[in-house]
């Protein structure tokens, strides 16, 4: 099968539509499903270098690049609405780390991948960036030795910093 037809696009709330409402605080019931056309093995990669989200304990505002790629697997994520889901972070307060695993833990819940990984990369404050890494392959399939694999060498090449 080849494209999509007004069928398989139905169920969507957000994409098309005009007066789409910003949540301020976090809402994962934003995320839109969509069906996986292709039975191959292949990575979608998105990049949100405009993401925002707080500190809990000083209220003050935490900026970063987060990557997300995936193997799907039956299903992938709408993107207009993995944007308003990211973009529901801006008043939310919690740690990097907290940050970039409930972003893989919805995602999980939403898509079940074969494979997913997600990546902080935040702005200095005090002169300290943190840049937490979390990954997650599918228990008992090779995605979850790829999972242990690239989570020991994620982060063994030299980087070049693009967002600070």
């Amino acid at each position: 099968m080849a494209g999509r037809n007004e069928d398989t696009l139905d169920h969507l709330s957000l994409l098309g539509n005009q007066n789409t409402a910003y949540k301020f605080e976090y809402d994962p019931e934003i995320l839109e499903p969509i069906d996986n056309l292709h039975s191959r093995d292949y990575f979608v990669k998105f990049n949100c270098p405009e993401f925002t989200s707080l500190c809990p304990q000083t209220g003050q505002p935490d900026f970063a690049t987060i990557y997300l790629s995936f193997i799907p697997d039956q299903k992938l994520v709408e993107s207009k609405s993995l944007k308003l889901y990211l973009f529901s972070f801006r008043n939310h307060g919690d740690f990097h780390e907290d940050v970039v695993n409930i972003i893989m833990n919805d995602l999980i819940k939403l898509m079940d991948p074969r494979y997913i990984e997600v990546w902080g990369k935040f702005t200095p404050r005090g002169g300290l960036s943190i840049d937490p890494y979390t990954n997650h392959g599918k228990p008992g399939t090779k995605y979850e030795e790829m999972a242990s694999y690239r989570m020991m060498n994620h982060d063994m090449n030299p980087e070049t910093i693009t967002n600070r």
